[in-house]
């Protein structure tokens, strides 16, 4: 993949790229409506394919906030069209790298040298670039490291990218752009703190050192002296990215494993640590060569209030459907109904939130569940999509839940996503109950 010279810096010239890649989906509709009208032919995936591809070539040269954004909302089926989702999945782990001499000047600026006075050795080309930084091999002696290099201005650049974003992608998913604001608020809190590598570098540690003795799981120990601002150092784990490593055609018996080192691992976080790992795609996990999963990445972390943890686990594990009256208590203390809203309001609200936590809860509510099951994944597809377009929920402030369950309902459906590409058969009482 060709490297990047410059990444833009300046607020108008990150504009100007923006600006650009609108009036490129513009000229794409032109052409679309002009086939339509002249021939009565229409092909609105052409259209889809060739929007995103411009949309992502110029996010790609801007890196950052606007890149992340469009791959975490590529993770959720049925925000996006197909394909976008498609397209905007390859910042997870594949954007155009920076070219070497844009690395040299980080590390001059974190340690006042150049990489190869930091490290004994050190590979000018990136082994991994994706929206917010990229990796590079270093090596000290007989030891290896992974170097993660944040890119120039990216934590600078954040707000405004998002602020320039909001318009294109309230296009690209065809609603109105006030109800993506609870959305691009979060994204934008998350974001900063991704950008902090003294945070994340904090984090790491404290995560790996709790989370070392779960079965089957391998991190990777960080290397303060040898990280900054903008460079974090971990040690270099040998294996393969989860979604390469399925393109070998393990047995389902080493899936199922791997899916319940996966299921133990975020559950032991939740229910033990109160934080959570919140970025579950497949570029942020590997699989080593015994067979064991290796977390790699902890740039995106959901610290669990005390009061929402209780309230959200004990409506996904314990609330039966025949309670409506604890159920109903639940949802407020979630923010998911509101009590001086009318009864026709709350009758539709609570209809449909019950709705959503009955399906969302099954795998909590069994000794064991097989996440092959294409038709789970069809209702869950089928409702957030009818959630999405419902003018009831529109009309009545679409910004329902407390701002905690964002990240939280992000990461179980990430996590249902990959074991559902694993095919993978969970034990889910292993997990501590509430």
């Amino acid at each position: 993949m060709k490297e990047q010279d410059s990444i833009p810096v300046h607020k108008i010239h990150r504009a100007s790229k923006m600006v650009t890649a609108g009036a490129k989906v513009g000229v794409n509709y032109l052409k679309y409506y002009t086939k339509k009208v002249l021939t009565g032919e229409s092909d609105k995936r052409q259209l889809e394919e060739d929007n995103a591809e411009d949309i992502y070539e110029s996010l790609s040269e801007l890196k950052g906030s606007a890149l992340k954004a469009v791959q975490m909302m590529s993770m959720d089926q049925g925000l996006l069209p197909g394909a976008y989702a498609e397209k905007f999945q390859m910042a997870q782990y594949s954007a155009p790298p920076l070219s070497y001499p844009l690395v040299m000047k980080t590390f001059q600026r974190e340690f006042g040298k150049n990489p190869e006075e930091v490290f004994e050795s050190f590979g000018k080309k990136a082994v991994n670039a994706a929206s917010i930084g990229q990796v590079h091999k270093g090596i000290i002696g007989d030891k290896t490291f992974a170097v993660k290099v944040q890119y120039p201005g990216v934590a600078e650049s954040v707000k405004q990218d998002l602020k320039m974003a909001k318009p294109l992608a309230a296009r690209i998913m065809g609603i109105k752009e006030q109800d993506l604001e609870l959305y691009m608020d979060e994204v934008e809190t998350k974001l900063l703190e991704e950008t902090d590598y003294e945070l994340e570098l904090h984090r790491s540690v404290d995560i790996t050192n709790a989370c070392r003795h779960l079965e089957g799981l391998v991190f990777p120990e960080y290397y303060p002296a040898l990280s900054g601002k903008k460079i974090i150092t971990m040690d270099w784990l040998e294996g393969q990215l989860l979604s390469e490593w399925l393109k070998t055609n393990p047995t389902q018996e080493q899936k199922d494993q791997i899916g319940q080192y996966l299921w133990d691992f975020y559950h032991f976080q939740i229910h033990e640590l109160r934080m959570v790992h919140a970025d579950p795609h497949p570029g942020n996990f590997m699989v080593t060569r015994d067979g064991k999963l290796a977390v790699i990445d902890f740039g995106c972390i959901k610290e669990i209030p005390e009061s929402f943890y209780e309230s959200y686990f004990k409506l996904l594990y314990e609330t039966p459907n025949d309670d409506p009256a604890a159920m109903k208590e639940l949802f407020y203390d979630l923010e998911f109904l509101k009590r001086d809203e009318d009864f026709s309001a709350q009758t539709y609200f609570f209809d449909l939130f019950n709705t959503s936590v009955q399906l969302l809860s099954r795998p909590f509510r069994t000794e064991e569940f097989d996440f092959s099951d294409k038709a789970f994944f069809e209702e869950i597809y089928s409702l957030a999509k009818k959630i999405s377009t419902d003018e009831k929920v529109r009309k009545n402030n679409a910004a329902r839940g407390s701002k905690d369950g964002i990240y939280i309902n992000r990461t179980y459906y990430g996590l249902y996503q990959i074991l559902h590409s694993l095919t993978a058969k969970i034990q889910t009482r292993t997990a501590m109950l509430v």
